[in-house]
């Protein structure tokens, strides 16, 4: 294919680019407005129609426990032959880096810091503050997390590999629209996936970029935390995400993904070797019990008859089920990429139970040792900066030997994080833009990535990010009917995948089966004479000559129905 020319879809790339740019310069002109009008529809659905992520939520848990246990967890993602692409430590680098990335990071230190600190819980003991800082932390980095990534991409895995459909979410929609999702409809639904993921990843990478100037402040290795800086370090890691997505997933991302997953466990051993090591293993022994104690009645809990709490749940797990959900169209896609060839237990196990275990070791070992150190070294000094999360992991890690090599790993860690999701962001925006063209012009990714990196600046410079961020937050609502959908899809598609192979014929030899001879024969005897055999071949028999035909065009098989009046 020619590099100047376009795969470009105009259907799914014009209205995106137009809704895309429109969004982020009114958030950058009027950041005060847009923030003040998006929040007030952010807290509409927030408190009134929470439960619609309370009940979405916990249907995608729920679904996807039940199909790895069921007998559709057999079913592989791909020919029943088929291998996977990638090795398995491979495969785990690429879902944990594009599945949490930056926030981890981010936040492995804030949140239980926060929950820990928060007014609403001042009046219960030290003890319960402190197991309900990791319950909290736990419960929103958990299975529900990975169960909302999980089932966008079962969905596309399945229905692209399986049935040989686009990389799309137009194609998850299959079993309920079939050829609808080569129109107007799968065109509306790319359309909102692109906004969707281009909004998700420009808020993450924006947040990310100051809390990588924040610490390289802090080391003194810039002087301050501004706008001049920030744009450099947009300007240098955005090059290396284009570069690595240009590169294409079998270098670029599948490289970084390895050695971030390798960094990330060297950083890990280090705070749990140099921290409250005794402390670190009963706290997190203690709080997978406590978990899975609670694992209904935090799933299904509103605080209905807590108006106090009420606030804290809209702003935290609310706010986090939105937050996922708004990710989910890039994320599904992504992991979707990757996991061809899996099984669909081996999918669901590795997403819902593996990477949830990691991310409660490491929620466990960062936020427990912050918490240990504000009570016995800080003095309180970290929960004073609970509210300040571009700053706190690196004034964490001063309560630590090696203080300062800690820092430059962390750094290097985020930045690899941000490449990798910045690469990985990229190379599903032009697969969505192209309807999951094989092969695009190299030009085509770096304005991806140019795109990103100026509308991302241009949001940091006015302020404009919080309001992407709501807008972010507000499309969640309807994708999560979206992905309910999904389910509906998904089920049948499966149910009729499980009836196929439990067969004991293959299809070619069920009508000598022995299966349905009844019908046949009454078939049979119907046309009792000649006109009613001729009415058959004239209307059914010439119908069903017609669409073979048809057929062997599109493989540009010339093929002619000749017709006899008197055929001896």
């Amino acid at each position: 294919m020619s590099q100047k020319k376009t795969t470009l879809s105009i259907g799914v790339t014009v209205p995106s680019l137009v809704f895309i740019i429109g969004i982020c310069v009114l958030s950058a002109i009027s950041p005060g407005f847009t923030e003040d009008l998006l929040n007030v529809m952010k807290n509409f659905i927030f408190v009134n129609l929470n439960w619609v992520y309370v009940w979405s939520v916990t249907i995608f848990v729920l679904f996807l426990i039940y199909l790895m246990i069921s007998k559709y967890g057999n079913i592989r993602l791909g020919r029943n032959n088929s291998k996977p692409d990638y090795s398995f430590f491979s495969w785990i680098s690429m879902l944990f880096a594009a599945g949490m990335g930056i926030g981890l990071m981010y936040f492995s230190v804030a949140e239980p810091m926060q929950h820990y600190s928060n007014e609403i819980f001042a009046g219960k003991t030290l003890v319960q503050r402190t197991q309900n800082a990791q319950l909290y932390t736990f419960f929103h980095w958990g299975i529900h997390a990975w169960a909302i990534y999980g089932v966008v991409g079962l969905s596309l895995a399945y229905f692209t590999y399986r049935y040989r459909l686009p990389l799309s979410l137009r194609s998850c929609f299959y079993p309920l629209l079939k050829d609808k999702i080569k129109g107007r409809w799968g065109n509306i639904i790319d359309v909102f996936a692109l906004c969707s993921t281009f909004f998700g990843i420009t808020t993450t990478l924006g947040f990310g970029v100051v809390q990588i100037n924040s610490g390289l402040q802090m080391l003194n290795v810039v002087p301050e935390n501004s706008f001049v800086y920030q744009v450099m370090i947009v300007a240098v890691l955005v090059s290396l995400s284009i570069f690595s997505a240009v590169s294409g997933l079998d270098k670029g991302v599948k490289i970084l993904s390895g050695i971030n997953i390798a960094s990330v466990i060297l950083l890990l051993l280090f705070v749990l070797i140099l921290g409250p090591t005794v402390c670190l293993i009963g706290s997190f022994t203690e709080g997978i019990g406590t978990y899975i104690n609670s694992f209904f009645s935090l799933t299904f809990n509103t605080h209905i008859y807590e108006e106090n709490t009420q606030p804290w749940f809209y702003n935290w797990t609310i706010l986090y089920w939105a937050w996922w959900i708004s990710w989910s169209p890039y994320v599904g896609l992504f992991i979707a990429r990757i996991s061809k060839g899996r099984t669909i237990r081996e999918f669901v196990g590795a997403v819902l139970i593996l990477l949830t275990l990691f991310n409660f070791i490491w929620m466990s070992v960062f936020g427990g040792s912050a918490i240990w150190f504000d009570l016995h070294t800080a003095n309180g000094a970290l929960s004073a900066l609970a509210g300040n999360p571009d700053a706190l992991m690196f004034s964490f890690l001063e309560y630590l030997p090696l203080t300062r090599a800690l820092s430059f790993i962390v750094i290097s860690i985020i930045i690899i994080f941000f490449v990798t999701s910045a690469d990985s962001g990229i190379f599903v925006m032009n697969s969505i833009a192209t309807k999951n063209a094989e092969n695009s012009p190299k030009w085509q990714t770096i304005s991806w990535g140019i795109l990103l990196a100026v509308l991302a600046l241009m949001l940091l410079n006015a302020g404009g990010l919080a309001a992407l961020q709501s807008m972010t937050l507000i499309t969640a609502l309807p994708f999560s009917i979206i992905m309910l959908l999904f389910i509906v899809s998904l089920m049948k598609a499966l149910s009729i995948d499980r009836k196929y192979y439990e067969k004991d014929f293959s299809r070619t030899t069920v009508p000598w089966s022995g299966a349905s001879w009844k019908e046949r024969l009454k078939q049979i005897v119907s046309f009792h004479d000649k006109s009613s055999v001729d009415e058959f071949i004239n209307t059914s028999i010439h119908e069903a000559f017609i669409e073979l035909e048809s057929e062997f065009a599109k493989s540009n098989i010339q093929a002619k129905i000749n017709s006899y009046e008197n055929p001896l």
